[in-house]
């Protein structure tokens, strides 16, 4: 049954990740603590592997269509590994009730820029200023990344069009070489503590790779209502959060 558990939530987080192209990460951890019944630690280092391989297997079908600019996806990784490599340090530090709870405020974060409508303005720096903002940007998200166990693709994605202008379909698939190193550097990091279920792992990308693919095929179905659909993921990651907040303020009390 826990096997099945597994398979499912990591279902869950690769369809919704093939439907709406990012996002789905962020209820990787929930899903492992309350659904599979991992602790928190374990919880955070185990969803880091399936985000880390799913990232590197959605990136290898980006880069076929021409959707990664490598340059600048480099130089956010590379900058951002580091970042991972402390955040995930100082994660595993903090005290697991608390570390739930920044996560929940997180969730918020993400779920309100989820519902932001955006921008058209772009501000791109060109030479060193934009390669400034470009390792600043990945320095910054990756640690965050590295802290919660997370892809960052929704902080990532902007970031790169920020600092280098490009277009937002070249902007997620560029993302996704920094979500992919981002979890795998918080993966060992959390490994070498012991703080990865691998059997489970093993069972989370395994959903995660037959989720990706239907939500992927759905995804050109529902296109033009995709906008309906990230609200409704927003809302549903609000709900999340909510849960969390309030289970921990009730295992505190």
């Amino acid at each position: 049954m826990a096997a099945l558990l597994a398979v499912l939530c990591g279902g869950a987080v690769g369809f919704v990740l093939g439907l709406i192209g990012g996002g789905g990460s962020i209820l990787a951890t929930p899903l492992l603590l309350y659904v599979v019944g991992l602790p928190p630690h374990a919880a955070i280092g185990t969803g880091a592997v399936a985000v880390g391989v799913n990232a590197f297997a959605n990136l290898a079908a980006h880069a076929r269509g021409g959707q990664v600019r490598w340059g600048a996806a480099a130089i956010f990784a590379a900058l951002g590994v580091a970042g991972a490599a402390v955040g995930s340090t100082v994660g595993k530090a903090v005290d697991g009730q608390r570390l739930l709870v920044l996560f929940a405020v997180l969730m918020v974060v993400v779920a309100l820029l989820m519902l932001r409508p955006h921008t058209k303005k772009v501000l791109a720096p060109a030479g060193r200023a934009g390669a400034a903002r470009l390792a600043g940007a990945g320095l910054g998200v990756g640690t965050l990344a590295g802290f919660f166990g997370i892809g960052g693709g929704f902080l990532i994605v902007p970031g790169l069009v920020h600092a280098t202008g490009m277009p937002m379909v070249a902007a997620v698939g560029s993302s996704l070489l920094a979500v992919g190193a981002f979890g795998a550097t918080t993966a060992v990091n959390y490994a070498l503590s012991g703080l990865v279920d691998w059997p489970v792992a093993a069972e989370y990308v395994l959903g995660g790779v037959l989720g990706g693919w239907a939500g992927m095929r759905l995804c050109h179905a529902l296109a033009p209502r995709r906008a309906a659909l990230q609200r409704i993921f927003a809302g549903i990651v609000l709900i999340v959060a909510a849960y969390m907040l309030a289970r921990s303020a009730g295992l505190s009390a």
